[in-house]
């Protein structure tokens, strides 16, 4: 299973080749590397070259933007009734995965579907996209990322989408500890997100490595899950990991405790020069039958 959107407007995978991918935000064409896209791309060089702004990779790792016109320090794209701001960003991101689109659908959906007020813990958060498709649907949600810039940025994001009214808890925190703590104190969700990092840090040096950590977040995670749940979602961008890594571990951890449904897969982006389909990641999710 792939999941791809087809609903923007403001984002386009023009096309993808080389190592690279060549997309339109808004009004800007960014070109950035993808070591996924090993085959040729399929429009001409010249058409290549007419970005806003070129991610290059450095042969020490990491690298840096190359401007080649003027470009704002941030501004505004919309999904829907959903807006964000997009950034040149360090490691070449830009604050935003489109591909996640289908997921947001999907959520909101799920939330809008329910009788009951929805309690929703996204973790690893990053620049709350997630959190804002779900607040959007009415849902009460906790956003928890270890980085401060990022949670600044998801703030920034609620606002530009109307909704700094609605209601959401940030927090910086480190993810294990924070759900330890929601254990002892006996709270739990109805809706569980995470997207974790294949390596990280916690705001006080906290080493995240997904190989080690993720069954045993997953498994507290399962402890802070009502019985009235309606869906848990792990993302992952992890290179090597299967989508069935992802359904077995929600698999052994939720048991025959929580009735549903498990599926996996991976979520693409098409892009609009070909039929070809960009893969962007992949996906485990439990959800109750309403």
């Amino acid at each position: 299973m792939i999941l791809t959107s087809n609903a923007w407007k403001d984002y386009e995978l023009i096309d993808a080749g080389n190592g690279e991918r060549l997309e339109r935000w808004g009004q800007y064409i960014l070109r950035r590397p993808d070591p996924q896209i090993i085959w040729p791309a399929t429009l001409d060089q010249k058409t290549w070259q007419k970005v806003s702004a070129h991610f290059q990779k450095s042969t020490k790792g990491g690298g840096h933007w190359e401007y080649i016109s003027k470009v704002p320090e941030h501004w505004k794209i919309s999904y829907k009734n959903l807006n964000f701001y997009v950034k040149t960003m360090a490691f070449k991101h830009t604050g935003i995965f489109p591909e996640q689109a289908s997921h947001w659908d999907w959520m909101i959906s799920k939330i809008k579907s329910s009788n009951t007020p929805i309690k929703v813990l996204n973790l690893f958060a990053y620049t709350g996209a997630a959190t804002v498709a779900c607040a959007s649907a009415g849902a009460i949600v906790c956003h928890i990322d270890a980085a401060q810039g990022m949670v600044a940025c998801a703030k920034e994001n609620l606002v530009l989408s109307n909704l700094e009214n609605a209601k959401v808890r940030f927090i910086v925190d480190d993810v294990i500890k924070f759900v330890q703590r929601e254990i002892r104190r006996g709270n739990t969700y109805q809706a569980i997100i995470m997207d974790p990092p294949s390596y990280g840090r916690g705001p006080l040096g906290e080493v995240w490595q997904i190989e080690d950590k993720i069954f045993n977040l997953v498994k507290d995670c399962v402890k802070i899950l009502s019985k009235d749940a309606i869906f848990f979602l792990i993302n992952s961008y992890t290179t090597g990991f299967s989508p069935v890594v992802l359904k077995n571990i929600l698999s052994l951890t939720m048991g025959s405790s929580f009735k549903g449904n498990l599926s996996c897969g991976e979520v693409g982006i098409p892009t609009t020069s070909s039929s070809l389909i960009v893969p962007s990641g992949t996906f485990g999710k439990w959800e109750a039958i309403l």
